[in-house]
């Protein structure tokens, strides 16, 4: 992810860390990484002007309840894209889920799922 200023910055660590409890791994200059306890989210401080929607749609973060971690991002502020909801993935085997979406800080989607 790419973020134009500091306050963009603040937001993110705020979201990032604050509400949805990831921890920075390594921090430099012009960036962050976040740990999500399977894989790593890298936010870059360098970048100016409009964000841009790229080839990645959004990232799903792994959680024990979806509905709390909804009620807390929804409590924050942000918007729920997809309310917390049972899908199951058609895949071999059938994975069935909980999910749902919401806006990141800096426009992103994020998906919080847990197995059930």
């Amino acid at each position: 992810m790419k973020c134009g200023t500091k306050e963009e910055l603040a937001k993110v660590k705020e979201f990032y860390i604050d509400l949805l409890g990831l921890n920075i791994c390594r921090e430099w200059p012009d960036g962050i990484m976040l740990d999500t306890g399977n894989g790593l989210i890298e936010i870059f401080t360098n970048a100016e002007g409009e964000h841009r929607l790229g080839a990645i749609r959004h990232v799903a973060l792994l959680t024990d309840n979806v509905d709390e971690i909804a009620d807390k991002v929804k409590a924050a502020g942000y918007e729920m894209i997809v309310e917390p909801n049972d899908r199951v993935i058609p895949a071999e085997p059938e994975y069935p889920i909980r999910m749902a979406f919401c806006f990141g800080p800096l426009g992103e989607q994020i998906e919080f799922f847990c197995e059930r």
